[in-house]
Formats: C-alpha cells, structure tokens, sequence
C-alpha cells in the first residue's frame, strides 16, 4: 500500500466517553466549543482494540492522524483539533510498534482489497469517494419550519410500504432528475397518489447506509431492497439526487428531511423500515467495516465456543446482551426521530433483537423495557416483524403492549380462503371452513390477548416487499426467480397463491375476470378487517415482477412501479380506493376509542338463514357464507360484511336489526360488493331480515 507521513495530532485529554460519536467538546473555552468549530470530542466502543486512532481528512487538507489517548469501559475518546464539519474521518487500531512520523493511506485499498479504515458506529454520513469508506462529521442544522409528525391514531391508520427508489424510477408526471429519489418520493405527483388513495403513512424500505453482499457483486445484482446495514446513522447516497450527491453528504442529509418534511405537510406519517438484526459484515469471514474491527465479541452473538450464532440468516446477529449494542441501537433510532422526524420504525426479525443469554424470546427483554421508558422512542409508531430464522423465531402476539406485529397469520389465512381453497372446490376438491378467515377479520383477538393488547396491534397485509405481489397471487401457482441467479432455489415455496387456470401473463378473459375479482376480494378483506392495514406500493395498480416473489436483488423494471394507466391497472387502483373510502366512513361514524373498549365495540357473526353461527357450521368446509355484524354501542354506523366464498351464487337473509324503539326493521344500504355486479347495485336498499344475492366467490358490504 502506498503511504504518506505526517505529524499526528496533538493531544488533548480534556474528553468524555459519552456521548459515543463525534460531538461538541465541553472545555469550557468557547474556541474549543464551538458546535461548527474544528475541534470535537470523539467517543469509540471499541474494546478488542488497545490503542485507536482516528484517520481524517478536513475539506481541502491533508490526512491527520490522531490516537484517542483515554479508555474508559472499553471506550476510547479523546479531543481532535481539525475536524470541521464535513470532514471526512475513519477508525484504526494503532499498530503495536509505532515510530513517528504516523503513517497515513493515500489510496483507497491496500493491494490485497482490504479497507484501511474501520466506520464509526455513530457516525452521521458515509463518503465513498474513490472506493474508500468513511464516516463524516454532519451538521443538523435544517429549516423545519413548524413541521410536526401527523401523530394518526393506530386505528386510523394506513400504512403503504414503498420502496425509495423503485417508487418513481418510472412515474411520467415526476421529472427524470428526481425519479427514484428521496425527492421524487415528495414530488407532489406522488403525493397526490398517496392522499388520494387514502393512506396514512409511508413505510420506507431500509434508507440506513447499506452495501451489497459480495456474492451479488459477483452476479453483477445489487441488495435493492437493502436489507445489509453499514451505518446506522447515514442516510443512504444512492437514493439522493445526483445534485445532492454532487453537493455532498449535508445535501442528501437536507434532501431526506425535505422529504419529511413535506409528506408531513400532506398529512403522511414516515415510517422507517429498519435492520438491526445484523450488519453488512456477514460470517466470520466477512469484510472487517466497522464493529467487527472494534470489538468482534461484543457487538456481534457467539455461543459457548465463540462461534457466530446466527438467527438472521445473514452470517451474523447483533448481540442485544450487551448494553453498548442496545444503546447503540436506542441512539440511532432516537436520532432518527429527533434530527429526520420520522413517525415510527418496523423492525426487521425483530426476535433478534429481543433475545436473551440463552438465546430465547424475552417480551421483557431490557431493549423493550428501554424503548418503553424512553419519553421519544415510547412516542412513535413501533412495528415487530415478530419472527427470526433462529429456533423459537416465531413471536407474533408475544411482542409487549406498545407495539404492534405484523400478522402472519392473517396473511396466511385471507390467502387460503379466498385462492388456495378456490384452487382446490375449482379442481373438484374441498376449502376450509370460514372460521380462520373470521378471526382474521375480527383482528385476531385471541391472538394478541394473552400480552395485553387488543386487535390494534395487528397489522393485518396480504402482501409485502417479500413475496408475491397481489397481482402475481393471483397470476402464479409457483415462483418464478431464475433472475437472482439462484437457480430458482430462493423465496418461499408455500405462498397460497392461485394462477386461476393458467400460469402467468395470459389474454383469456374469463381467466383475467377471475383474478380481477380475487384481487379485490383480498383488498377488501384487508380494508375490513380490524387492525392496521398495510398495503404494499404499487398493489394498487396491479403491479407485477412476472412471478419473482424474492426480488431483492433486482434493481430494475421488474421491481419498479409500472404507472402506465390500463383499464386493468384503473379499476384497481378505483376499487382499492372505493374501499379504502369505506373503511374510514365506518370508523368516522365510531368512538374515538373503538374497537380498543371492547365492552363497546360488538362483532355478531351469522350464517347464510340470517342465524346466529352455531359450532357445527363454523367448522363444516361445505359452508362458506359468513355474515358479520360490526359496529359499536355509541356509534353512528352499523356495518354489515357478507362473505360468500363458495362457487354459487347464494341468496342470504340479512340479520334483523329492529328501530332503537323496537318497531319494524332497519334497512342496509349495499355500499360495495367486489363482483361485476358493484356498478348497478350500489346503493341498493334492503330491509334487515329479508333476503338479497351474494355472488360466488364475492364480498359485500352494507351499512345502516
């Protein structure tokens, strides 16, 4: 490796060991404290290491080397004079024989490819310049104006998980220079989307800093979804415009919270999709960024031999038995919410992060005691993907009161009734009862129950970023991902999908007729069900990847929205905001606190005669008629949900609702029906206790 030498750093010793990161010196002397003056006060946990050094290069200087001269608990902090913001900085171990002048990296790599400079955990940027890898001092400064998060209530809360780039990569009404950007994600063409769908939030595929695994590299693919963090606190460049990109890393910085900012401004809450189960670093064998170069033990989970224990499925997992790796993560994401504004985080494997000495599901786990302590953190949304790889991985319902998981078994169970149980009676052979699809409608109550929550904390989706999308659940029996490069081997084989006769693309309309009607089957079912829908980007529209249902490694057309309008793509994305509309018509007509008083709030199911559901026909597969009669003690709206998930048309009685004062029958107005038949029947009145058609394979939806 090439290498220059200059004259270290003078040492200072009036440091602190917290905060950990760069931050203002507290010397008393207002040259040294200046927060945008040169010097500043660095804190490392890095306790495999015996001497470390920061390496750092201040705009339109040379290198400079500095030893961190004070250690205390593992961690090294010292005073660095000469670092400016917008310097960029890295970390390395002291070698154990010095002589002076200190040797400093000129170029990017050594010959053997290693880089030369370790990540500081905490910090706020990542520059790439030419291939080397550093963090950089960052200034928060940033007009927010009176920006304040819209703080919806779960209840009536929406969520739209998107992906960054692949959101506008291909919107026409969104300049070329802002597609596939932070910017372009607050275009105000994609903001009138996402109000006049109806959503509430956006749920933001990882942004953290992240890198590809090498043997994407090798593929010439990307990680697009972006599930392989480097930096907890960075931003990630690549989603900047190339003018902030140019700019530096303050203009991606300023870029992502004028993102924020304005989705605030149309009433939409930022929610981050975030990776704390592991790092970029992979296996043992991994590349040496950050934490595996300061203190390999402590940061990352080993067993009794000090071997990896890996419940990620990404070579490592953070180790949250130690408090440094649980404050580190506390940090981050208290910075996220004070310096960008965001609403809320999902947690990626969040079993990871909440397991203890031995390895098991804690719900008592000291991360989740802090989060629910901390006066910021126990503020904002809180979303557990309650499973991880590892054993006793799947949690969903455990997770403690303040927070919210999503609900596989809702998925799972909507996906059955309305395609894998269509696949089967269209074959010849038998569905399920409609009990499974009823506890998911009803926000499976019993699920979440025994940890003290109520339906709210179900997030109820059909789809996500992984798997299938609507339209491919509908238009595919089997995966289809020879794309990755993994000789189809990868993504899950059991997806309860139904191609309706016939695999992928076809012009057979009564075969499109179908799978048009059971993708809004389930989009109804998601809309009307109790819990916190989420959508996920581009459903709406009927987007495809051509059968892919793990594509994550396809940064392409594959995986970007297709806005062009078709009539296909137009009555679906009209259906899904019919019904959208409906959803929030019937909570406005509810107490604020519905459905969380549950002495209030009432869920009255009956069979196709108008009839309360005995047991016996809960559980008899032959009956498939389900009506549920939802609505609250107080509240101005009845509503009335029939399901017919058989192949017949059925005439079924509507349950009789008498007048408050006893005399005569109530009437339901049809509000929606998801067959053919929803343009001349809306708004049909019919009296409780007389009879009215539900299509096969069909929902409708009355209100008094």
């Amino acid at each position: 490796m090439v290498k220059s030498f200059v004259d270290s750093a003078t040492t200072v010793d009036a440091s602190r060991p917290l905060p950990l990161g760069l931050s203002v010196p507290r010397t008393g002397s207002p040259e040294t404290d200046d927060p945008r003056g040169s010097s500043v006060n660095v804190a490392v946990y890095a306790p495999a290491v015996a001497t470390l050094e920061v390496v750092y290069q201040a705009p339109g200087r040379g290198w400079q080397v500095k030893a961190l001269p004070n250690v205390t608990a593992g961690v090294h902090h010292g005073i660095v004079e000469g670092l400016p913001v917008g310097s960029r900085y890295g970390l390395r171990a002291a070698p154990e024989a010095e002589a002076l002048p200190v040797p400093v990296p000129t170029q990017d790599f050594d010959d053997d490819g290693v880089q030369p400079l370790l990540l500081d955990p905490y910090g706020r940027a990542v520059d790439q310049r030419e291939k080397l890898i550093t963090s950089v001092r960052m200034s928060g400064d940033f007009d927010w104006g009176v920006d304040r998060g819209p703080a919806t209530p779960w209840r009536d809360t929406i969520i739209y998980e998107a992906h960054v780039r692949g959101q506008t990569m291909l919107h026409p009404d969104i300049p070329e220079h802002l597609q596939g950007t932070y910017a372009g994600m607050a275009h105000p063409a994609m903001v009138e989307h996402l109000v006049s769908l109806g959503v509430t939030a956006v749920q933001l595929l990882p942004v953290h800093f992240h890198l590809d695994e090498a043997h994407l590299q090798n593929l010439g693919l990307t990680n697009y979804w972006g599930y392989n963090t480097a930096a907890f606190f960075a931003p990630h460049p690549d989603y900047a415009t190339q003018a902030a990109r140019d700019a530096g890393p303050q203009a991606v910085q300023d870029e992502f919270k004028g993102m924020v900012k304005l989705l605030h401004a149309a009433g939409l809450e930022v929610i981050l999709d975030v990776v704390y189960n592991h790092t970029a670093e992979a296996g043992p064998d991994g590349p040496a960024l950050s934490f595996r170069g300061l203190g390999e033990l402590q940061y990352y989970r080993h067993d009794g031999q000090g071997r990896y224990v890996d419940t990620t499925g990404c070579g490592n997992s953070l180790n949250f038995g130690e408090p440094r790796v649980v404050q580190l993560v506390l940090d981050s994401l208290r910075y996220w919410v004070n310096e960008f504004h965001v609403d809320g985080f999902r947690f990626d494997l969040a079993v990871t992060l909440c397991r203890n000495a031995a390895n098991e599901f804690d719900p008592r786990h000291p991360f989740l005691v802090a989060v629910a302590a901390d006066p910021v953190l126990s503020e904002t949304k809180l979303i557990a993907e309650p499973w991880d790889v590892g054993y006793g991985g799947w949690q969903t319902g455990r997770f403690p009161p303040g927070w919210v998981d999503w609900n596989d078994h809702f998925r799972d169970a909507v996906r059955t009734f309305w395609l894998a149980d269509r696949a089967a009676i269209e074959s010849g052979g038998h569905g399920g009862s409609v009990a499974k699809l009823a506890d998911a409608l009803s926000g499976s109550a019993a699920l979440f129950a025994g940890s003290g929550r109520n339906r709210l904390a179900s997030v109820n989706l059909i789809t996500a970023h992984d798997g299938f999308t609507l339209a491919d659940l509908v238009s595919y029996d089997r995966k289809h991902n020879e794309a990755n490069g993994e000789q189809n081997r990868d993504g899950h084989g059991d997806n309860r999908s139904y191609n309706h006769g016939f695999e992928g693309p076809t012009e057979d309309e009564a075969i499109l007729a179908k799978r048009a009607q059971s993708s809004r089957n389930l989009m109804a079912s998601l809309m009307i069900s109790q819990g916190v829908p989420m959508i996920t980007a581009g459903d709406e529209v009927g987007r495809t990847q051509q059968g892919n249902n793990n594509a994550y490694c396809q940064d392409n057309p594959l995986t970007w929205i297709d806005w062009t309008s078709t009539p296909e793509s137009h009555s679906m994305l009209r259906s899904t905001k019919r019904v959208i509309r409906l959803r929030k018509e019937f909570l406005a007509g509810q107490p604020h606190d519905y459905p969380a008083r549950e002495r209030q709030s009432y869920f009255h199911w009956f069979d196709v005669d108008g009839r309360q559901m005995s047991a016996e026909r809960w559980q008899d597969p032959a009956h498939r008629v389900v009506q549920l009669l939802v609505g609250s003690d107080v509240g101005r709206v009845v509503g009335l949900v029939v399901v017919n998930g058989g192949a017949d048309d059925v005439k079924v009685t509507l349950p009789p609702v008498p007048h408050d004062d006893g005399t005569g029958q109530r009437i339901y107005e049809l509000r929606l029906t998801t067959s053919e038949w929803h343009d001349r029947r809306q708004g049909v009145r019919i009296a409780s206790g007389e009879r009215d058609v539900v299509q096969a394979n069909s929902i409708s939806i009355y209100r008094i």
